[in-house]
């Protein structure tokens, strides 16, 4: 017996984490869309953001309290592996924060990654 169900959430996330890869010396980008799973609109405001010195971020309203894009890029000239996550507040009591995990490995000038696939 098979069973399928949609299940609808208050806020949608995609992807679920940040991923930054590359040379440090760039400006490295990804962005996250956040889109309201509610009729009635939904708002974002920083509750806690830790890697503010090394990726920084913006969050652009698309469509009025339903879209959101949140672009998180990171710092150039920082090399190292980072984990951070930002936090943000929304006016929905069934999810009243987002966390959305960070994850930056950047590399030197000329140097790539060592590990698997390199």
């Amino acid at each position: 017996m098979e069973i399928r169900a949609f299940v609808k959430a208050p806020i949608y996330l995609a992807p679920k984490f940040v991923y930054l890869k590359g040379p440090a010396d760039q400006e490295i980008s990804r962005t996250v869309s956040v889109r309201a799973g509610e009729e009635r609109p939904l708002t974002l405001e920083e509750s806690s953001f830790n890697l503010g010195a090394k990726v920084t971020y913006a969050i652009e309203e698309v469509e009025a309290g339903r879209f959101f894009r949140i672009r998180f890029t990171a710092v150039p000239g920082s090399p190292g592996n980072y984990r951070g996550v930002l936090r943000l507040k929304t006016n929905y009591p069934e999810r009243p924060q987002i966390a959305i995990p960070i994850i930056a490995r950047l590399h030197g000038v000329g140097k790539a990654p060592k590990g698997r696939g390199n």
